[in-house]
């Protein structure tokens, strides 16, 4: 099924004002210790290639009230990124049987080591 333009568009449309009336205050220089950090896609493992760079992922999406700031933001690949979507990322870990108790260690040892 296609989605019209105007369908997109205004999707669109909803989800800048949501970024833009939240308190988004990544900088640069944090996002990429975040990206030496995990060392590669947050989710599955992978690395940046030439071909595809990682993406910026909210661990709890926008559109449920998540922040493009340090603290939830990671690297994810496109196709992880894509697949999660606007779900929350523990069921969203489970149903792809990727390792949950991992990702969220991981994301624990990264923001205490940040605050430090």
């Amino acid at each position: 099924m296609a989605i019209s333009q105007t369908r997109r568009a205004r999707a669109a449309r909803k989800r800048k004002r949501r970024v833009d009336a939240a308190d988004n205050d990544l900088t640069s220089a944090q996002w990429e210790a975040i990206l030496v950090a995990w060392g590669g896609c947050a989710y599955c493992g992978a690395q940046a290639s030439a071909d595809a760079s990682l993406q910026r992922d909210c661990v709890l999406p926008i559109s449920r009230g998540g922040r493009y700031t340090a603290e939830s933001v990671v690297p994810a690949c496109r196709s992880c990124n894509a697949s999660k979507c606007n779900e929350e990322v523990t069921h969203w870990l489970r149903r792809k049987r990727l390792d949950e108790r991992a990702f969220l260690v991981r994301l624990y040892e990264i923001n205490a080591a940040r605050e430090r």
